[in-house]
């Protein structure tokens, strides 16, 4: 593995599961629905949806940098599933969202997918920006060797 995705995972490992948390809580509290969460089954929610990312996120990086036809915000954006799930199973509402939420995040009726890095934890925006340079330097650089090598 290239050591910006070792970073960027790394980062996530770090980051992701307090992320789905905050996210899980900012519904459940604001909407008091904290009486009736099961602690446990609310902590596997978050365990399975932290575990799913992190081993979406090893695959992905395991590819080389050209082949990987999905990046790793999309990854964090679609690992809230299961907490959207837990938060609908609770009888949580839908929360009102921005045009370009609603646009981009269809079916996120809780307003978790981040649009940026910074929305997931600050310690991401360097090792994703970073990331997310050196594939774009990467495929550059892939498709001007190979066009140089084509007569």
């Amino acid at each position: 593995m290239d050591p910006y995705s070792l970073r960027l995972l790394e980062t996530c490992r770090q980051v992701v599961g307090s992320w789905l948390d905050r996210a899980f809580d900012r519904v459940a509290v604001t909407q008091s629905l904290t009486a009736s969460v099961d602690a446990d089954f609310r902590r596997l929610a978050v365990e399975r949806a932290t575990v799913r990312a992190l081993e979406d996120l090893t695959s992905l990086f395991s590819l080389d940098v050209v082949a990987q036809r999905t990046n790793p915000l999309d990854i964090l954006r679609r690992s809230t599933g299961s907490v959207t799930e837990e938060l609908q199973r609770l009888g949580a509402s839908p929360v009102e969202r921005d045009e370009f939420h609603v646009r981009s995040f269809p079916s996120d009726i809780f307003g978790l997918c981040p649009a940026t890095w910074a929305d997931i934890d600050e310690a991401l925006v360097e090792p994703g920006l970073e990331w997310g340079a050196f594939k774009a330097a990467s495929v550059i650089q892939r498709r001007r060797e190979q066009s140089e090598s084509q007569p």
